[in-house]
């Protein structure tokens, strides 16, 4: 059931009772939940915070704990954890399809979702009147009804509308408390959004143009310079790639990954957008990165060096600079809408970067961490107080890229990428440097992104251009298992719906192949090496 009165219906029934609050393992469910902390914070609500990465850790953390809040709704929740009659599960998600029974339970399921956001949810009698006339069929063609029976009608096209939206918190929570507490997190989450490829790029400069009116509105009201500049002043800016007007400040915002916290050169060379474009992987891109560098007319000491130690002078024209040679280079969407929050007079970090510092966090692989250790401190870095944190992140996030760019220019010369008709394919072996990341569902994401827009500027082949990308990593050599992630076609325009999921389920069942669906995004799932050959002619099959 959808809430309607988000203080009557949720937070006056949370409010005195003691709440355990359940997250998945990415960046907009981390900044929910430092909305819903804030909150519970400023009421002295009891609450109880637990990192749960998939199905398995939900079912026993709900053993446990009984009463939670959650943030998975594409599943029936009563019939995965059988609760008792009085549990109640309010749910605050941006997976798609929200599952029609938790849409249509008007007793324990409690829905946090703007309604009139896309959900295109069949109305009770479509569905169940289907099912109905299918149990009819059924029994006059003497076949018995059982639990694997397809959905049918409106349900079934429903359910394979898999795609992801940006969290609404700021609109559900904007009648609670006042709403400067929420719009940095807010941000941060539509960000995430779009850096992972959730969402189109136009929908993406559409939501955040509706944040920027919400955060004009709550940045501080005193414009002078020494309010503006103290390090207990936070203020969060909104840019188009211009240069900012407020004192000591330099707002340059360009589609160069973590290039304030980088040398000009090195975030060039890592970032998707400029390393597709110029196909850095070959001998000659790396030729035309060199022109683009000479036709800027940087000094290539400057360019090499960190972007705080550059001259003044150098990088008070930096956009005007980049943004005319982009253009000769064909790179006419250099710019991108952006924020940016300030801590102070040194601190000034990118919505995007954030969302970088934290993924590399929460998926850390350098260190023998628990991911409750690693979840926490992902949780950190988003907090004000937690700035040294957050610089840790940057570091991990840039070594990050640098495996990400080497993986998708090996790949690409040593055409890992193989057409299987429906889809590309390709596997990670293991040996391959930097594996371990990969073994990360946000770090394949990335590569799967950054390597699919590579080869499609790449490729002669105009079919395989519009084709989506299953890619495979090392998991568990132990056990023998992979990761297995599949991303729709690349596309700047159309949304993002990813119909790998249901595809998955399918090709398992019809092969028997032991795989495991535990992550809530259903496009990701394990998978047993050996049934790899199976489960793919299954795929192919099924796609064809």
């Amino acid at each position: 059931m959808f809430v309607t009165d988000i203080r009557k219906e949720f937070y006056d029934v949370v409010v005195n009772q003691r709440v355990a609050l359940f997250v998945s393992p990415d960046i907009d469910a981390l900044c929910a939940c430092k909305v819903l902390q804030a909150l519970f914070h400023c009421d002295q609500v009891q609450y109880t915070l637990v990192p749960v990465a998939g199905w398995q850790d939900l079912g026993t953390a709900f053993m446990e704990h009984k009463d939670l809040y959650i943030n998975c709704s594409n599943v029936d929740l009563l019939e995965t954890l059988q609760p008792e009659e009085d549990s109640v599960f309010f749910i605050c998600d941006t997976h798609r399809p929200v599952d029609v029974v938790n849409v249509y339970n008007d007793t324990q399921i409690k829905l946090l979702i703007k309604q009139d956001d896309d959900l295109g949810v069949p109305s009770y009698d479509d569905i169940f009147r289907d099912d109905e006339e299918d149990e009819e069929e059924g029994e006059d063609s003497g076949n018995e009804s059982d639990g694997s029976a397809e959905p049918s009608g409106k349900r079934r096209r429903y359910d394979e509308a898999r795609f992801i939206i940006m969290s609404y918190i700021v609109y559900l929570f904007s009648e609670l408390k006042t709403r400067s507490l929420i719009g940095r997190w807010s941000v941060i989450g539509v960000t995430d959004q779009w850096v992972h490829d959730k969402i189109p790029h136009m929908k993406y400069v559409t939501d955040i143009a509706t944040l920027q009116r919400h955060v004009s509105r709550h940045n501080h009201r005193n414009e002078d310079e020494e309010n503006s500049l103290s390090i207990d002043c936070m203020r969060i800016t909104f840019e188009y790639e211009y240069p900012c007007v407020r004192p000591l400040t330099l707002c340059v915002s360009l589609r160069l990954v973590l290039y304030q916290h980088w040398s000009l050169y090195e975030s060039i060379c890592n970032s998707c957008y400029t390393s597709c474009s110029f196909k850095l992987w070959s001998i000659n891109g790396q030729k035309k990165l060199q022109e683009f560098l000479a036709d800027m007319g940087l000094p290539l000491k400057q360019v090499r060096q960190k972007f705080n130690s550059m001259d003044m002078a150098i990088k008070e024209n930096l956009r005007e600079v980049i943004e005319e040679s982009a253009n000769k280079f064909s790179m006419k969407d250099i710019r991108v809408q952006t924020f940016a929050v300030h801590f102070g007079f040194k601190n000034r970090f990118l919505a995007s970067d954030v969302v970088h510092a934290a993924a590399a966090l929460l998926e850390n692989v350098e260190k023998d961490e628990t991911p409750a250790d690693n979840f926490i401190k992902a949780l950190d870095c988003l907090s004000r107080s937690n700035l040294e944190r957050l610089h840790l992140g940057i570091d991990l996030a840039k070594r990050k890229l640098k495996a990400i760019q080497q993986t998708v220019a090996s790949c690409i010369c040593t055409n890992l990428i193989l057409s299987q008709g429906p889809f590309l394919y390709c596997h990670l072996l293991e040996g391959t440097p930097d594996v371990k990341l990969f073994s990360k569902p946000l770090a394949l994401t990335l590569l799967c992104k950054y390597l699919l827009k590579a080869f499609v500027c790449s490729t002669r082949n105009k079919r395989c251009k519009i084709l989506p990308l299953i890619m495979a990593a090392p998991l568990d050599v132990e056990k023998g298992t992979v990761i297995v992630l599949g991303i729709p076609p690349e596309s700047e325009t159309s949304d993002k719906k990813n119909f790998f999921g249901r595809a998955f389920e399918k090709a398992a069942e019809s092969t028997s192949s032991r795989t495991l669906h535990d992550h809530f995004d259903t496009s990701v799932i394990e998978l047993k090496m050996e049934d790899r050959g199976k489960f793919l002619d299954a795929l192919i099959t099924l796609l064809s």
